[in-house]
């Protein structure tokens, strides 16, 4: 689902906790309408926030919607703004990725520790991942691929699905928040 934020907002300018929070409803206004599990703000228009707004308007819903819904930007171009998002972000340690035109990205707020940096970075270059395909390409034994997934996940920096396995159990499919 792509969202322009700057329709929500009153104007260019985000400030503070009041329009923070007048923000935060429409968005969940419009994502209670979503068919998809990922939710992507654009940038575009939006000139200046600072951090409460950041804050009220995204990162608090984004932190409690963690693991059911996955939320990343575009536009993100003006990089004192960036570093607003990032702040915000990384104060509720919700990772939040930032993704250029071209296909490349900034991972705000909360990061990775050393030992899921790799998982994350294969789940991120694929469209979808599954616990088989990770433990081959990164040369793990399935076990301990499917904790680092599953703690990807639970952290906020994946997506997952589950779905019915050839066996007749259950399998997760792992997803990128782009």
């Amino acid at each position: 689902m792509d969202i322009r934020l700057r329709n929500l907002m009153q104007g260019p300018c985000g400030w503070g906790h009041i329009q923070g929070s007048q923000v935060g409803e429409a968005l969940q206004a419009c994502i209670n309408t979503r068919t998809t599990p990922i939710i992507r703000l654009s940038l575009k228009g939006v000139e200046q926030t600072d951090i409460t707004f950041v804050r009220s308007a995204v990162i608090e819903l984004a932190a409690r919607l963690r693991g059911h819904l996955g939320f990343c930007l575009t536009d993100a171009s003006a990089s004192d703004v960036v570093e607003n998002w990032d702040a915000a972000a990384l104060k509720y340690e919700q990772p939040l990725f930032a993704w250029r035109t071209d296909r490349t990205y900034l991972l705000l707020g909360a990061q990775p520790n050393v030992g899921l940096r790799e998982v994350l970075a294969y789940v991120l270059s694929v469209p979808v991942a599954r616990t088989c395909e990770v433990a081959t390409a990164l040369h793990l034994k399935i076990p301990n691929a499917s904790n680092k997934l599953k703690h990807l996940w639970q952290e906020g920096y994946i997506l997952r699905r589950e779905i019915s396995a050839s066996s007749g159990g259950v399998e997760y499919e792992y997803i990128r928040i782009a």
